[in-house]
């Protein structure tokens, strides 16, 4: 603390002692040092470096396509066919056993069963498309994936 001893003025001191504030500041940046790099912790992935991987095609995976129609409601074409969800169930399930009694049953060690492909309007709501997925799981379907386009003038080659 400062204190005036005396002298020819007799108006009080108007200095701030700073000395406090600097501890705390100091106190402060100690801490700050420590605990950032405690918060700061992430996990190394390696991301892949894919900008575009295009899809091989079977004629034996299911192609999907979703989207709304003019009253809001969930659209689900299979093909070019539109169904319901039962009707999505229905199917899936046989086009499944069919592909898997067509390769021999499910004791064949080489059984590659087919994949479903979705292609989602960007805007249809989400849980439309969470149907599907959720339908197409339901059905047995193991590989469920997301057909997209790339951004135009983009590179189909890996980098």
């Amino acid at each position: 603390m400062a204190i005036s001893a005396g002298g020819d003025t007799e108006k009080p001191m108007s200095d701030i002692n700073t000395t406090p504030l600097v501890d705390v500041m100091l106190v402060l940046l100690i801490i700050f040092l420590i605990a950032v790099p405690v918060a700061i912790q992430a996990v190394k992935v390696k991301l892949p470096s894919v900008k575009y991987d295009p899809t091989t095609t079977k004629p034996e995976n299911v192609s999907l396509s979703i989207t709304t129609d003019k009253e809001g409601k969930c659209a689900i074409y299979w093909n070019m066919t539109r169904v319901t969800h039962q009707e999505l169930l229905d199917r899936a399930v046989t086009k499944l056993k069919a592909e898997i009694d067509r390769q021999g049953g499910v004791g064949n060690p080489a059984l590659e069963l087919p994949e479903a492909h979705i292609r989602g309007d960007v805007a249809t709501p989400y849980q439309c498309i969470g149907g599907a997925i959720y339908t197409m799981q339901m059905a047995g379907f193991a590989k469920v994936g997301f057909i997209s386009e790339p951004p135009p003038g983009e590179a189909t080659a890996r980098l």
